[in-house]
């Protein structure tokens, strides 16, 4: 993985979800569904010493939405998605989750 990269995701239950398979230090940074000038500014500052910026979003109309914002202040990120069936991240099951970040290069633990 990249010597520094963060992801971000919508809310905390889908950080704390990444937390525990993550097999590696990775920033994770919450808009907490919300997106504004202010946060865009914030998160902007906190990915400027990043090799590499991840989106992870949930798939369904806010996600996406909050996803097309992101993709405008971050045009180079890198997009990792869960499948529409389970609609959110923080819904994805944990060995799914495992599977979409080790194919993204993360090191990951494998849930039992």
């Amino acid at each position: 993985m990249a010597d520094s990269c963060i992801i971000i995701v919508e809310g905390k239950t889908d950080k704390e979800r990444l937390q525990k398979i993550l097999d590696e230090p990775v920033a994770i940074y919450c808009t907490y569904g919300t997106y504004s000038t202010d946060k865009a500014e914030q998160l902007v500052l906190l990915a400027e010493e990043a090799d590499e910026v991840y989106l992870f979003m949930d798939e369904d109309e806010s996600g996406q939405k909050l996803r097309k914002q992101l993709k405008e202040d971050f045009p180079d990120a890198l997009h990792l998605y869960t499948q529409k069936m389970y609609g959110e991240v923080a819904r994805t099951p944990l060995d799914v989750l495992a599977s979409i970040l080790e194919q993204a290069g993360f090191a990951v633990q494998h849930p039992e």
